[in-house]
């Protein structure tokens, strides 16, 4: 094989690699904060009595602080150079969609700018901080350590939603502060992370896989119980890596899971059929999907811009939106008909690159993983990023080069 095979600037497969405990840590750590930042809020409310935006403050502070420590530790020699970091693919995508979502701060009709730009920041500094562990540590170490602490972080919200008293429709969360939807995605996202450490031989993690997945049910997120469902039905289906018994273990465990909250599940259903807050049903997201379509076609092209939903859309009965429950719809409303076209660039941009993964059985874990975020998607979203964080789509991006690499290494 020539020496030039592979270019200097990617990571070498080959050679050894002296991984900073640091840069691990730190690693761990944001993936922990990635969780965990969550219940900020609430914990500042609730457990210190505290004004909520002292719990949005806490937040943003860590993220800047987090960034500062990334930039420290990859600044000088490094794993990657800032030119190959830039050629990640899917990498232009989401430089696009900071650089649309940016612009949109000068046009946004928002109800505080300065929070709307220290929102736009965060987000920008979450996939700066992946970028930097990237130049700073092997891909390997930086996925691994990330999602670990993603994990963790997410067992801690689960045992604080179950600590939490019962909202009125039996379901988890704060009636205020902490929604069960919030809970169900984060519990559904993680236990998709647990089984990539399960599956990639990263130690046990089955207690923490259970334990969100028994949150994930309990949240009785509907919306996310259903693209989970769809996720994990695809990967049981498409991976021939997974053996029958495991299959059926899965199969029965789940089953099991739901047959031990049967009671719950149906005095669920009758709350949420005779008594429920309609502004919180399907019903609800209707009239929501039908007032946002309205207001964005006044501004087809370009949006309404950033952070223009909260405080800005009037509320629903008691619920005030804080985005469009729909992906589709609240990057329209926000960015018009170029975000919508954005949007669909990105996701394919990822589910092509999917496609050229060498690891057959982590390609289908992935687009399963994909799957969960579209389905999702369709009833419920984020209010600033991606419902497939920019982050992780970096994390993706740095996965496919990486598998490429090996190709050509082991050719």
């Amino acid at each position: 094989m020539s020496a030039n095979a592979v270019n200097t600037s990617t990571l070498v497969i080959g050679q050894p690699h002296v991984v900073s405990p640091a840069s691990s840590a730190l690693a761990s750590l944001t993936g922990f904060y990635f969780s965990l930042r969550l219940v900020f809020v609430l914990v500042a409310v609730r457990f210190f009595h505290r004004d909520p935006q002292d719990g949005v403050i806490a937040g943003l502070v860590l993220n800047y602080l987090l960034l500062a420590a990334a930039a420290f530790y990859a600044a000088g020699p490094s794993q990657r150079t800032v030119a190959s970091l830039l050629r990640l693919p899917c990498f232009s995508w989401v430089l696009c969609f900071l650089g649309l979502s940016g612009l949109s701060l000068s046009w946004s009709v928002t109800a505080s700018l300065p929070a709307a730009v220290a929102f736009w920041c965060a987000m920008a500094a979450d996939t700066a901080i992946v970028v930097l562990l990237l130049r700073a540590a092997p891909v390997d170490s930086v996925v691994t350590s990330l999602i670990r602490g993603f994990v963790w972080g997410s067992c801690v919200i689960a045992a604080v939603a179950w600590a939490l008293p019962s909202q009125s429709d039996l379901r988890l969360g704060d009636e205020e502060l902490l929604g069960p939807n919030q809970i169900g995605w984060i519990c559904a996202f993680a236990f998709f992370f647990a089984q990539y450490l399960i599956r990639s031989n990263c130690g046990n993690w089955t207690i923490q896989a259970l334990l969100l997945a028994v949150t994930l049910l309990r949240s009785l997120s509907k919306t996310t119980l259903i693209a989970f469902v769809i996720g994990e039905a695809y990967i049981m289906l498409r991976d021939r890596s997974m053996s029958r018994r495991t299959r059926l273990l899965l199969s029965v465990s789940a089953l099991l899971i739901v047959l031990i909250f049967s009671s719950l599940l149906t005095d669920y259903y009758a709350v949420y059929t005779n008594a429920g807050n309609q502004a919180d049903t399907l019903t609800g997201r209707l009239g929501i999907w039908a007032f946002i379509t309205n207001e964005g076609v006044e501004k087809p092209w370009f949006g309404h811009g950033f952070h223009s939903v909260w405080k800005v859309i009037p509320p629903f009965g008691e619920f005030e939106a804080r985005h469009a429950h729909n992906e589709l719809l609240q990057q329209f409303y926000a960015y018009g008909a170029v975000g919508v076209l954005l949007l669909i660039a990105i996701y394919s941009s990822v589910y092509r690159q999917l496609r050229r993964y060498l690891d057959a059985s982590q390609k289908t874990f992935f687009v399963g993983m994909l799957l969960l975020v579209i389905v999702r998607g369709i009833a419920d979203t984020e209010a600033f990023d991606l419902s497939l964080p920019l982050w992780f789509i970096v994390l993706i991006g740095a996965l496919v080069e990486q598998s490429r690499n090996r190709r050509q290494v082991f050719a």
